[in-house]
């Protein structure tokens, strides 16, 4: 029998560990970014508009481009991919600050920061799964792939703590430049690592053609639990995704808990503080197998706390939902990853797991219409409460399907099935 992985494999692993690091911090840049981007452009524009676009413009490039940025990883160094998503952010930062220094900030500038920001965030995607699969392994990868998502969403959960710190003591146009600091860890440690993302599975060159991208998602067609994974994370982001962020002053507001900012402030931080916890005790624990059923029962536990927390009128029992939901995406999602990486083929690893990143992250624009549109209609509580319902549905409709028919197996049969 094999040996099971030691607890917080990752971090003991001397490469991998300077990475999670790294990528906590740029993730942290990233949200520093928008808490003070997204305040200058309301104070100053006042459009409901724009603000709609900041989303569909964060996602939207994961959508359209995921599957052929993860042919780029397939083909160059991953180092040099992640370096130039890493550049494009910086390049990004600054722009803004002379925008802001100058007070030359137009709308039509604004979206073309937007846009490159979000297109960054596509390219590092595929590179870094392929990295964290080169630092340890297949046997250490699910620790991988599990810290960095609790590292990440450290960064997530302290990017709004640090962007208002600036925000509040040096302005936005100071905070800007500084943000960009955050950026230089992840960049320079990808100098000093001889990891390229391919040196375990040896480094062919491919075309990187649109057409030659997309083939990927034929060839991986009859394999079950690839494609489950790859609805499971379609479905949570296309019903729940992002809106749970946007919707949150409204739910603070309806719940009454006292002062609506701080109870605001307390709905956000729970929501964050579960992925982080989530990660933590997962990985501590190892009580979560990457198989299908675990992402069935993972995503379904996140659709049942999402439709209660729409529907509950407590604020304690709201903020636990909050939190045990945070728990259940962290480890969907891990898992997800995991089995996507260790099923598919060597040769198409950046591209399979840029379809998934298109289903799992590009999809979170559609929350905008199956909670936010449609919740102008009906009212956010019935519009959450009604996709959470859907999600719960099609997941154990996804876990149906995976059970139907075994996948060819790439890895040992007990490892992934359900």
């Amino acid at each position: 029998m094999t040996q099971a992985p030691a607890r917080f494999a990752a971090l003991r692993n001397r490469d991998c560990r300077p990475y999670l690091i790294g990528a906590a911090l740029a993730m942290m840049a990233d949200n520093i970014e928008h808490v003070l981007t997204y305040w200058v452009l309301w104070e100053k524009f006042h459009s409901p508009a724009l603000a709609g676009f900041e989303v569909i413009s964060h996602w939207l490039p994961f959508l359209l481009f995921s599957v052929y940025f993860g042919g780029l990883a397939d083909r160059f160094d991953c180092r040099r991919v992640i370096q130039a998503a890493q550049a494009l952010f910086m390049l990004v930062s600054v722009g803004w600050g002379v925008l802001f220094l100058t007070d030359t900030l137009q709308v039509w500038n604004a979206c073309l920061l937007l846009v490159l920001h979000g297109l960054a965030g596509a390219l590092w995607g595929p590179g870094e799964q392929l990295m964290l699969h080169d630092f340890v392994g297949d046997d250490e990868l699910p620790s991988a792939v599990r810290l960095n998502a609790t590292f990440r969403s450290l960064g997530i959960l302290f990017g709004p703590v640090v962007g208002s710190a600036l925000l509040l003591s040096i302005g936005p146009t100071a905070g800007i430049f500084i943000n960009v600091l955050f950026y230089l860890p992840l960049t320079l440690f990808l100098f000093r690592t001889k990891f390229t993302g391919h040196t375990r599975d040896g480094f062919t060159v491919k075309r990187v053609g649109v057409l030659d991208s997309l083939r990927v998602v034929k060839d991986i067609a009859a394999n079950r639990t690839l494609i489950s994974m790859i609805v499971l994370g379609g479905i949570g982001s296309l019903f729940i995704g992002a809106s749970l962020q946007s919707t949150m002053p409204i739910f603070a507001n309806d719940l009454g808990a006292g002062s609506e900012g701080t109870a605001y402030g307390v709905l956000l931080f729970a929501n964050g503080v579960g992925g982080v916890v989530g990660g933590i005790v997962l990985e501590a624990t190892g009580w979560v197998r990457p198989n299908v059923k675990a992402a069935v029962v993972s995503t379904l536990v996140y659709g049942v706390t999402t439709l209660i927390f729409a529907v509950t009128t407590n604020y304690p029992l709201a903020l636990g939902m909050l939190v045990l939901g945070g728990v259940a995406n962290l480890a969907a999602m891990s898992i997800g990853q995991t089995v996507v990486q260790l099923l598919a083929p060597a040769p198409d690893r950046g591209r399979v797991l840029g379809v998934y990143g298109t289903a799992s992250m590009g999809l979170r624009f559609g929350s905008g219409v199956t909670v936010g549109l449609f919740g102008a209609v009906v009212g956010i509580h019935w519009a959450l409460g009604l996709s959470a319902a859907a999600l719960c549905v099609c997941t154990i409709a996804a876990g149906l399907y995976a059970r139907a028919l075994r996948p060819p197996p790439a890895r040992p049969e007990s490892e992934f099935s359900s």
